[in-house]
């Protein structure tokens, strides 16, 4: 036996509740206009008679008809079995029908049962109606659920697919950066190992949660910035502006792809150049910005695998769809990129 699950147990109470309430609510009309029991027990008998019928009819459609017929495209079935279970449950009534019409009866009793009996009928073919339409609105909504349960766990696969790629790609063009710097300066390396070393503890552990204090994340870029600044020479010039409150939180490693790329596209050993990288908050938005000069990188450079950028911006859509804003530009040889979001 197929096992009810509790919402569909909740249905079914809600569904009992209401008919209870149709059944009972003439009898306590009749009850506390009268006083008189024994009129509250005829007018309970007769609402009884008269909702029997499609009492039954609503819960075969609901439970039976509807879902095992009418939903596999059985139609015509679905009509046979209406009209067989009407027929059934309305044997007697026919028969009091038919017994009303063909004797020696006033016409005036004639017309009103035969009008009665049209809207008995009448009565039926609405509970049928209202049964598929409930039936109907909530399977919509079941299967609209279903569809954002989907699409959330689609969204948290990607979220952590992209997030995955963060780490190795960091990684990657730190590790060029510091090839760089050994042949440069030993000494200096070996501090950046160092330094490091702390940034990839944060990037392993610290992100492996959804969201994260806006300090650490600050914290973070500060070092990295730092890092990234020993392979400079005094062509480059580096500024920062971080002024954000420390209880905020935001996704892991939100911005550090544009400061790679800022690092990778706008840093030259030939020409001047310079970074601009600010991280401020105002009236509930956070904004993130970075202009660089730019130095168009040729195709032998692989210090970098360009996922960066397009992986920042598909996080972005998924994390802050409805709440955040993006701007890029390149302009006289400066490129420029703003992020507004609301955390």
């Amino acid at each position: 036996m197929m096992k009810m699950e509790k919402k569909d147990r909740q249905i079914l109470l809600v569904q009992l509740a209401a008919w209870a309430v149709i059944l009972i609510t003439p009898m306590l009309a009749v009850l506390f206009a009268t006083f008189n029991v024994e009129a509250t027990w005829r007018t309970g008998t007769m609402v009884l008679f008269t909702l029997f019928s499609p009492l039954v009819l609503y819960f075969l459609n609901f439970y039976v008809f509807e879902p095992f017929l009418f939903y596999k495209r059985r139609f015509l079935w679905f009509v046979l079995a209406n009209i067989v279970a009407i027929a059934i449950l309305n044997f007697g009534i026919y028969h009091m029908f038919r017994f009303m019409t063909s004797h020696n009866i006033p016409l005036w009793w004639k017309i009103d049962t035969m009008l009665r009996f049209f809207v008995h009928f009448l009565l039926i073919f609405a509970t049928i109606t209202l049964a598929i339409g409930i039936r109907h609105f909530l399977r919509v909504q079941r299967i609209r659920q279903q569809l954002e349960e989907e699409k959330a766990k689609n969204m948290e696969a990607e979220l952590a697919w992209l997030k995955s790629q963060i780490n190795p790609h960091f990684l990657f063009n730190t590790l060029n950066n510091i090839s760089s710097l050994v042949q440069i300066d030993p000494d200096a390396s070996q501090d950046a190992i160092a330094q490091l070393s702390d940034l990839l503890r944060y990037a392993m552990y610290e992100t492996q949660k959804t969201h994260v204090s806006l300090s650490g994340e600050v914290e973070f870029m500060k070092n990295y910035v730092e890092l990234m600044r020993l392979r400079c020479n005094e062509k480059t010039k580096i500024t920062t502006h971080f002024d954000v409150p420390g209880n905020v939180e935001v996704a892991p490693l939100l911005f550090i792809s544009l400061i790679e790329n800022a690092f990778k596209h706008g840093v030259s050993n030939t020409k001047p150049s310079f970074i601009d990288i600010s991280l401020t908050m105002e009236d509930g938005l956070l904004t993130f910005i970075c202009d660089n000069s730019n130095h168009p990188k040729d195709e032998k450079d692989r210090s970098g695998s360009g996922i960066g950028i397009e992986n920042t911006r598909r996080r972005l859509n998924l994390l802050y769809k409805d709440c955040h804003q993006w701007e890029q530009t390149l302009e006289d040889d400066t490129y420029h990129v703003k992020i507004t979001l609301k955390p």
